[in-house]
């Protein structure tokens, strides 16, 4: 019989959190190079295609070259993709193929800490995607200040939202093909209309309203501020945002796990 759950679940961060978290660094470590090219080589290939490309067809945005307004945006976004890739494809492989969860849960670890392990696992798949865009920047004199060290709490920040919302989408996935529809309704929206390619502003006012309930939006502007050293006490909202967000989604995808799990 299913212990209920608290209406709202702090996250746990028991040692055995750590250790399937650990785990599946493990089988990371066997294939990394493969994974980290392909998530390396296509935002490098749009930073060269919009950076360089249409970047010498566009006039200035705030006072910036097209090149330094869209890098950081790239930054964000390539960390969205991985973690949506991670908390849903192979999260589900895991689950559904592998039946890794079930051989987990028949060990100390519970449900609750199996979950979070996956997200935060996720989390760390944006902060080093994320930071591997940031090292190419650094390397092409893009970045302009030393606050873009505080770029990959954000990345981490985000990160969790983007895990916590692939894994609501795996709780209720039958099948792997499901996932088009999460990555064609809900990822590539936020990639097109979440402030990566220009200002959000010069969108209708409908639009712009739904890009700001997007957690790239608000990653996108604090990893732009942090790489072009363009702090303000602005940056704080969205910040919060993203925290109050990450807090508030936590224990959604823990309970929907949860119910497919324990039968």
């Amino acid at each position: 019989m299913k212990n209920p759950l608290p209406l709202f679940l702090w996250p746990r961060l028991t040692p055995l959190v750590w250790t399937v978290c650990y785990r599946n660094l493990v089988v990371f470590k066997k294939n990394w190079k493969s994974n980290l090219m392909f998530n390396f080589i296509e935002p490098v290939l749009y930073l060269v295609a919009m950076g360089y490309g249409l970047g010498s067809y566009v006039q200035n945005i705030e006072g910036m070259s097209y090149l330094q307004f869209v890098a950081p945006g790239l930054v964000a976004s390539s960390a969205m993709w991985a973690t949506a890739a991670e908390c849903t494809y192979d999260s589900f492989v895991r689950l559904h193929y592998q039946r890794v969860y079930e051989a987990i849960t028949a060990t100390p670890v519970s449900v609750e800490e199996l979950i979070a392990a996956e997200m935060f696992y996720g989390a760390f798949k944006s902060v080093l995607y994320g930071s591997v865009i940031i090292v190419v920047l650094c390397l092409l004199g893009l970045v302009a200040s030393p606050w873009v060290l505080l770029a990959p709490p954000v990345l981490a920040l985000a990160g969790l939202i983007f895990a916590e919302l692939s894994m609501v989408w795996t709780s209720f996935a039958p099948r792997i093909e499901t996932f088009n529809y999460f990555f064609t309704l809900l990822i590539t929206p936020m990639f097109l209309f979440g402030g990566v390619f220009f200002p959000v502003e010069g969108l209708p006012a409908v639009v712009r309203s739904l890009s700001w309930l997007t957690p790239l939006y608000h990653s996108v502007a604090l990893v732009r501020a942090f790489v072009l050293g363009a702090v303000s006490s602005s940056l704080w909202t969205h910040a919060l945002w993203l925290a109050v967000v990450a807090g508030l989604l936590f224990n959604l995808p823990v309970r929907l796990m949860r119910g497919r799990l324990v039968k």
